[in-house]
Formats: structure tokens, C-alpha cells, sequence
């Protein structure tokens, strides 16, 4: 099957096997050229693992410690002539290099907000492992249902005070647009807190836990974001930075209760990156093509796979205890740092104020933006032949 790129606004519906498989490799490289990390994981649970900030701590993990991994993700394999979503195909081409390496690694398809997949993975981890030394919690979902109550929660975007106007961009039309979202009501806000929230976290953990799952000294993170004052009235002022609270206090909670084995929960706030979550999310794509621009100019550009290795590297581990694991005023890892140095905000907002439809690509880093965007399927990835009939049914037994 030929496999090219086909795109619906923030949506690709097809992935390329070969591309997801040397950006997979790509990954991997570099985080080998880096070398071991002192004291980094061995044994690692990551809840989410199959693209993103997931797909590469499980790559850091593996590749950067040597750890044994289990992966859970919600993909669906090819079906006639549809292919795999690239989560499908990032998961095949990780486990066929861990265990070229021969490291451990499984994966479980499912929904993760679910008892059913928790059992199961606990099983796997009490069989094949007997403990993990770190969960990494990565999930990123529109919706939820509670697996106690049975109801189904579906989040929302939008802001809790007042409504919202500003720039946003239009990919299909690769105009900047305005867009203006209206206030939120209470019952949206508890539904997003439901869906992206810390509760499923404290979940798996609460239940790890009992189990006897996790390994003395055990470490857990979440991920986060909280961005610029561009984005606040949308993002960390919203429904979205409502959830983001709930889950950094979720995260002091939990790390009082992993200190019963001298274990940490930490959230770790990242940078703004181009991923299918954020492609949706109105003004937020805007910002992060001008971000783009900057930080490559600047040589400060991170994708996913460097901003975890330096999460791993500098923050979590390379020898560090983990009551030293350096944090902010509230407790938070940070390795938004360097998108929000001071000189980068102003130059972003200089941009942000003076870019319109006419200079948006010169201006900003539009072109930039579509190929991380189409990178993230497998497709723009060089050394691949996309007009070479490839399989497309790739078959992962253990999922």
C-alpha cells in the first residue's frame, strides 16, 4: 500500500509504518549519544506511552537506562485499507528495538481510565517484573468514564471568566483568524477537572500501591504545562488550567503517600511543542509556531525526545537523590525554562502583536509547524520512499 499524508484540519487520518519507524530511530539516537544515565529507572510504567511526551520517556527510559518497560495506549490497528494510527506504529518500531537490545518490553491497548486495564497491567508488572521503580503518567484524552460511577465526562476548552477573543491560525486555509470562545459553565469545568485531572492518576497509584507494585524509592510524574500571558484567559485560566490544578495538587498528595517507600510524585511543567493535542487547541497553535521561530534561532529548540531526556538527565536522576530533585516555589519540575526566558516571551509577543495572514509564514514558522506536525505521522521523515508500496497491517501480539 502507497501511504501518503491525509490531513482534516488538526487531524491526519493516516500514518506512514517506515516514517513512524526512523522517527522512532531518531529518537533513540539521541538519546544513546548521550550515554547511560547515572541512577536513572529500571523497571518503568508509562500510562500513555505511544506518541508524545509518553512515546519519548519510554524511549529515555529504555535507551537512556536501560529500563525494562510497559507501555499503555488507546490505538487502533489497520483495518482494509485504512492504516494504523502512528501511535500504533511508533509502539511496534519501539518494542522491535528494545528488544533487538534485549530489554523487556510489553504493551497494552485499552482504555486506561478503566479497572479492567489497570488489573491487567498490574498482573504483567506482579509476573514479568514483580515491581517498577517509575510510573510516568501521559495520558491526553477528550473524554473519560469514570470506571466507579460508569458516567462519561468529555472536556472542554474554553475560559472561566468571561469570554475570550484572539489571533488564532487556520491550517487549512493558513490564514491567522480571530476566534472567540464563550465562558464556561460550572458543568463544564467539573468535566474537564474529571477528564484531565489528577483523579486517574491517583487511581493507578493508589492501586500500585496496595498491590505492593512499586519498588522502594519509587518515582512518579505527571506532565504539565502552564505557558505565557498570551495563552492564560484560554489555557491556565480555563477549564484546561483548572484540571492542570487539580493534578499539581493531586501530585503533593501522592507524593505524601509514595514517602511511605521513600518515594516522590512530581508534576513536571514542559514546553509548548507541536503535538496532535495542542494542533487543537485554538491561539495555543498560533503561539507555538511564532515559539518555533524563536527558540530556533535562539539553538534552543526542543521536540518531545529532548525535553524528557533533560527531565531524566538534569531534574530526575544522573545520580541525584530524589529529595534533591530540584523544584519551584509551588514543587513543580520545571523544564519550561528556557521557553519562558524573558527574552523569548518579548520577542514571541513582538510577533504575536504585528503577525497577520500576509507575513505569517516569513514572520512566523508556519512551514516549520507543518512538518513537526506531519513528522508526528511518520510522513517528511528523510531516507523514506513515499511512493513505495509499504505493510501497513503490523501485527503487536501482546497488545
Amino acid at each position: 500500500m502507497i501511504v501518503q499524508p491525509k490531513t482534516r484540519g488538526y487531524i491526519c487520518t493516516t500514518a506512514h509504518p517506515v516514517g513512524c519507524a526512523v522517527h522512532v530511530k531518531e529518537q533513540i539516537q539521541y538519546v544513546e549519544k548521550g550515554g547511560l544515565i547515572a541512577g536513572g529507572p529500571k523497571k518503568v510504567l508509562v500510562i500513555g506511552s505511544s506518541t508524545g511526551y509518553g512515546l519519548s520517556s519510554r524511549i529515555v527510559a529504555a535507551f537512556g537506562s536501560n529500563a525494562d518497560t510497559v507501555g499503555v495506549f488507546f490505538e487502533k490497528p489497520s483495518e482494509g485499507k485504512r492504516t494504523a494510527t502512528a501511535g500504533w506504529y511508533n509502539t511496534y518500531a519501539f518494542e522491535q528495538a528494545a528488544r533487538a537490545k534485549g530489554l523487556y518490553a510489553k504493551s497494552l491497548n485499552g482504555d486506561a481510565f478503566l479497572d479492567d486495564m489497570k488489573a491487567r497491567v498490574c498482573e504483567v508488572i506482579a509476573k514479568d517484573l514483580g515491581q517498577v521503580d517509575m510510573v510516568v503518567y501521559s495520558l491526553a484524552s477528550p473524554r473519560r468514564t469514570h470506571p466507579k460511577t460508569g458516567e462519561t465526562f468529555k472536556s472542554t476548552l474554553k475560559p472561566i471568566v468571561g469570554s475570550y477573543t484572539n489571533k488564532s491560525f487556520d491550517f487549512d486555509k493558513s490564514e491567522v483568524i480571530e476566534v472567540s470562545l464563550e465562558q464556561a459553565v460550572s458543568a463544564e469545568v467539573e468535566h474537564t477537572i474529571a477528564v484531565m485531572g489528577g483523579e486517574d492518576w491517583q487511581m493507578w497509584i493508589d492501586l500500585l500501591l496496595e498491590k505492593k507494585l512499586l519498588s522502594p524509592q519509587a518515582v512518579t510524574v505527571a506532565y504539565s504545562y502552564i505557558g505565557p500571558d498570551i495563552t492564560q484567559p484560554i489555557y491556565r485560566q480555563g477549564t484546561i488550567g483548572a484540571a492542570k490544578d487539580h493534578l499539581e495538587r493531586t501530585a503533593h498528595e501522592l507524593d505524601r503517600r509514595m514517602g511511605a517507600i521513600g518515594g516522590r510524585a512530581f508534576v513536571s511543567v514542559n514546553k509548548a511543542l507541536v503535538t496532535q493535542a495542542s494542533s487543537a487547541i485554538p491561539f495555543i497553535s498560533l503561539y507555538i509556531v511564532l515559539l518555533m521561530k524563536v527558540m530556533k534561532e535562539k539553538n534552543i529548540h526542543e521536540g518531545c525526545i529532548e525535553q524528557v531526556t533533560r527531565l531524566f538527565r538534569d531534574r530526575l536522576f544522573n545520580g541525584r537523590a530524589l529529595s534533591a530533585v530540584p523544584v519551584d516555589e509551588v514543587g513543580r519540575i520545571r523544564v519550561d525554562d528556557w521557553e519562558m526566558r524573558a527574552d523569548v516571551q518579548r520577542e514571541v509577543g513582538v510577533m504575536w502583536n504585528a503577525v497577520t495572514t500576509e507575513n505569517a509564514n516569513q514572520f512566523g514558522g508556519v512551514d516549520s509547524y507543518n512538518k513537526e506536525f506531519l513528522r508526528l505521522f511518520g510522513f517528511g521523515l528523510e531516507g523514506v520512499d513515499y511512493n513505495a508500496d509499504v505493510e501497513v497491517d503490523l501485527k503487536m501480539d501482546q497488545c
